[in-house]
């Protein structure tokens, strides 16, 4: 076995310490920092995403990934700063205006870290003012909003009408998801894309980096 496919086993079974060390490895013996993200961290979380979408693996198991993933990040991220490795897009995200619900939230930002993008994590109780501000701070081209309660739902209405008033509707796409919100309501509102769980975020928000 290389040490790239040993880096995303050991990170499929969550052995956070073991990442670690096999990451600063890899990079002692002249892997480049881009590389093993790719091929050891990025490919472990995608085998864990998938196993999440078929119900092989649960929240626990991907959180204790994730964790292992965060191990080797630390290692990586000044490296991959230091060689100009641009994440593969920038996403702001979190639980907008009257929801302090937050498990769900963080669970999507590890995915979408997991996956090689950059975030911004807004935390909980977002205003559309917070959003839009973190996401043209930091030329995210993407939202991300969260909401359990149904009766926090229209405020990711909100955003996307004080998207389209600030003139940043199609710069920058909007993303929803939440026990409550559906398919149907995203459509209602016009966010530009809905995911049903944490793996298929992955998913739509790659679809929006291309579109």
């Amino acid at each position: 076995m290389s040490t790239m496919q040993e880096i995303a086993e050991c990170l499929i079974k969550g052995q956070a310490p073991k990442v670690k060390e096999l990451v600063q490895c890899a990079i002692n013996n002249g892997v480049t920092p881009g590389q093993v993200l790719t091929e050891g961290l990025i490919a472990g979380m995608n085998v864990i995403g998938e196993r999440f979408k078929k119900n092989e693996v649960y929240v626990p198991e991907v959180l204790i990934a994730a964790r292992a993933m965060h191990a080797g990040l630390g290692v990586l991220k000044p490296l991959l700063a230091a060689a100009g490795v641009e994440p593969i897009g920038k996403v702001v995200i979190g639980t907008v205006k009257g929801d302090l619900h937050d498990i769900g939230k963080n669970l999507v930002c590890m995915m979408l870290e997991g996956a090689g993008f950059q975030v911004i994590d807004c935390g909980i109780d977002c205003t559309p003012e917070k959003f839009i501000k973190a996401a043209t701070d930091n030329g995210a081209t993407i939202i991300g909003m969260s909401a359990l309660l149904t009766t926090t739902m229209p405020s990711m209405k909100a955003v996307c009408e004080a998207l389209a008033q600030a003139g940043l509707k199609g710069k920058i796409k909007t993303m929803i998801g939440g026990a409550p919100v559906t398919q149907r309501y995203a459509d209602e509102i016009g966010a530009d894309g809905y995911a049903p769980d944490a793996a298929s975020a992955v998913d739509i928000a790659k679809q929006l980096m291309r579109n």
